[in-house]
């Protein structure tokens, strides 16, 4: 079984794939994670020095790679994965059960202020740019997010919640 989780920055999906991961005891794959191992480097350098459209294209490679490997996993996606080329429908056509993760802005913007000096897309914004800069962003995906398999609502619910209602969907 492949579980591939979809959402914003901030909206779980590394914690909540981690777990569930353990749950159903399959592997756990963050995306992010494997492109860095792939051209072993950190993602800022690569934004740095090859730039966002290299970037892209080895998110692209090593997603279609995973997809095809037919492994049992969760895979945790960037925020921005479903957004770009064919992203999304190779997601869609590879058989894994996508599910998008949904968070209102104002608990994205509470989850990103926690650790915005770690997150390179916000550093820089001051937390009161946070609520335009989210809406803005998700204006432009949750049309992407939205072509996932099953939406699981998660404010205000534990990761435990969350688990429980993914487990039903799959």
């Amino acid at each position: 079984m492949q579980i591939v989780l979809l959402g914003y920055m901030g909206s779980g999906k590394s914690t909540i794939g981690r777990s569930l991961s353990e749950d159903l005891n399959i592997e756990f794959i963050d995306l992010d994670t494997a492109i860095e191992q792939k051209i072993q480097q950190p993602i800022p350098e690569i934004f740095k020095e090859r730039g966002e459209i290299f970037f892209r294209k080895k998110e692209t490679e090593v997603l279609a790679s995973l997809l095809n490997e037919n492994k049992d996993m969760v895979l945790a996606t960037g925020g921005g994965t479903p957004c770009y080329s064919t992203n999304m429908e190779n997601i869609l056509k590879s058989g894994a059960i996508s599910i998008y993760l949904k968070v209102s802005i104002p608990e994205l913007v509470d989850r990103i202020a926690l650790e915005q000096s770690e997150r390179p897309l916000v550093s820089h914004l001051p937390k009161a740019a946070l609520p335009e800069f989210i809406g803005k962003h998700l204006f432009e995906r949750t049309p992407f997010y939205d072509r996932a398999d099953h939406t699981v609502v998660c404010d205000g619910k534990s990761p435990a919640e969350i688990i429980q209602e993914i487990k039903v969907l799959i």
